[in-house]
């Protein structure tokens, strides 16, 4: 197949266009000038320069495609300023999605998140691991990346009551080419060098990012139009700790033992963002983050392992190779 990806410098997007080449598929590769591309080395793709608010450009490139991956999107816990990542988000899916349609794509896979997706400790009494048909609150809308991905995901499926749209939520990658890298990738990175202290008592859906880039392939073979699936580790919910204590295995690095208390997070993260908001910095401890770490998001991907046969590479080798691959960039 001949497949467009967008965001195809970033963590995901990068290791999509690596396992698309070693399934035979070609890529073409929307990349905003200035990208970097150092994720993308060693793959084969046609570069196009461009990006998701330029829908006429969208169109002209994506002719001739049979798969389309939508998978750019504004990825930030702090802005001075938001209104650019809701544009990019939101308006950039539908110019996107409805670009690729036009160009004649059967498939169109919108890479979405389990924000996205309810915890059942979201409500009173709550516990366990979230699905595709828990009930989502409003409250976990913390931040402005959830509320732009949520408001992106309701466009999707509005568009895939017409449009050959499949919906995927990956939990949280981890492993090789996180170039940026991204916050969970920072955690190990931190971990690595000596500078996490302390930890709060929160929890991921640990996955291996070549399973979430699998999932992506399986979901336009596979994927029911309309549907969402969760790309994630059935065995991956881990605490925080379990992590980190999984990394000082690896590493043979020592843990942090200390548990910062939420209620001090968020109080140090507000007078973080007080002072990022005179210097224009990003925080160093984003109010977002801290928010989102209230619940702990444990996901169950039985839908995506059922229908679409998604990989389950242990977490604990997801973290190993992430550590190596950090490692080998220093």
């Amino acid at each position: 197949m001949k497949c467009f990806v967008t965001g195809a410098s970033g963590f995901v997007g990068a290791n999509l266009v690596h396992e698309l080449n070693a399934r035979g598929h070609a890529v073409k590769a929307l990349l905003r000038p200035g990208a970097d591309t150092r994720g993308l080395l060693g793959a084969e793709y046609e570069p196009v320069p461009g990006d998701v608010g330029d829908p006429s450009r969208l169109r002209q490139s994506m002719q001739g495609c049979d798969w389309c991956f939508h998978v750019a999107a504004s990825y930030h816990l702090w802005l001075p300023d938001y209104r650019p990542m809701y544009a990019a988000n939101v308006e950039g899916t539908k110019n996107v999605l409805e670009a690729a349609a036009q160009a004649g794509c059967s498939r169109i896979v919108y890479t979405s998140t389990v924000g996205c997706i309810g915890l059942p400790d979201a409500f009173p009494g709550g516990s366990g691991a979230g699905d595709e048909t828990t009930p989502f609150s409003e409250t976990l809308l913390s931040n402005h990346y959830k509320r732009s991905k949520w408001e992106a995901e309701q466009v999707a499926l509005r568009l895939a009551a017409n449009l050959p749209v499949v919906i995927v939520n990956p939990s949280t990658p981890i492993g090789p080419r996180d170039v940026k890298p991204t916050p969970t990738g920072k955690i190990i990175l931190d971990f690595l060098r000596g500078e996490m202290p302390a930890y709060l008592d929160t929890g991921l859906n640990w996955v291996h990012v070549r399973d979430v880039a699998a999932g992506h392939i399986l979901a336009a073979e596979k994927g029911r139009v309309g549907e969402r699936y969760i790309l994630g580790n059935a065995e991956g919910n881990w605490t925080l700790k379990q992590a980190l204590d999984a990394l000082s295995e690896i590493t043979g690095l020592r843990a942090p033992h200390f548990r910062v208390p939420y209620g001090v997070a968020l109080l140090a993260a507000h007078i973080n963002e007080a002072i990022s908001s005179l210097t224009g910095k990003p925080p160093k401890a984003p109010l977002a983050g801290v928010r989102m770490a209230r619940h702990k998001m444990f996901f169950n991907p039985a839908k995506a392992i059922r229908e679409l046969s998604l990989p389950q590479t242990p977490a604990r080798q997801a973290l190993s190779e992430a550590v190596e691959w950090f490692r080998a960039q220093d």
